[in-house]
């Protein structure tokens, strides 16, 4: 079955502010003993979010009016920090489609987009523009467009930049490479039967 063909993500944003967000922040360390990445969404950003006893601290994710959030917005540097996959991860499961910031971490950028999660890189004054439109009006929808690099909400609308690489593997669905590879399991199989080094 072929991988989603990514064009444009819509839906609701939150700002998360500051700059250097890491992966530590992200999804802190105590929560990586896992097999899989099912149920990672619940501790995204989790020692920002609550207290030790697990009761919620005033924090925007624990914002009512935020909690349908489908499209994440942040300053510089998002995702730096340690190279672990589980932050785009937790990030995804949470129930997010799409992050727009000034700028990634390259990793960061490289895991969400094996996710099929489109890292959308704009500019500082950009992205406090939509921060203030999201804080006046928490419904207001966004809309991303993978092919045309642009970001829109209400009226108004902004260049962004998608990295090459990643903008073509999102168009053309071939954003996930393990998934990629399972699809062509027949061809490999072919080609394996005329190798013989290969036994099969």
């Amino acid at each position: 079955m072929a991988l989603e063909k990514i064009r444009e993500v819509r839906g609701t944003g939150v700002y998360i502010p500051g700059n250097d967000l890491d992966t530590d922040r992200i999804i802190p360390a105590r929560f990586m003993k896992c097999v899989t990445f099912d149920g990672l969404g619940e501790y995204m950003f989790y020692d920002v979010r609550f207290n030790e006893d697990g009761t919620p601290k005033n924090h925007v994710l624990n914002e009512a009016h935020f909690q349908d959030a489908s499209i994440m917005i942040a300053d510089s540097n998002f995702g730096c920090g340690s190279s672990r996959e589980h932050a785009p991860q937790a990030i995804r499961r949470y129930g997010f489609r799409a992050v727009i910031a000034e700028s990634f971490a390259e990793i960061f950028y490289g895991n969400s987009v094996t996710l099929g999660m489109p890292c959308v890189e704009a500019q500082a004054d950009d992205i406090r523009r939509l921060a203030a439109a999201i804080k006046a009006d928490p419904s207001t929808e966004i809309r991303i467009d993978v092919e045309s690099e642009t970001v829109s909400f209400g009226d108004d609308s902004f260049q962004a930049v998608i990295k090459p690489g990643a903008k073509s593997a999102l168009l053309e669905g071939r954003w996930d490479p393990i998934g990629e590879l399972l699809e062509g399991d027949a061809a490999i199989a072919q080609t394996a039967q005329h190798l013989p080094y290969v036994e099969v």
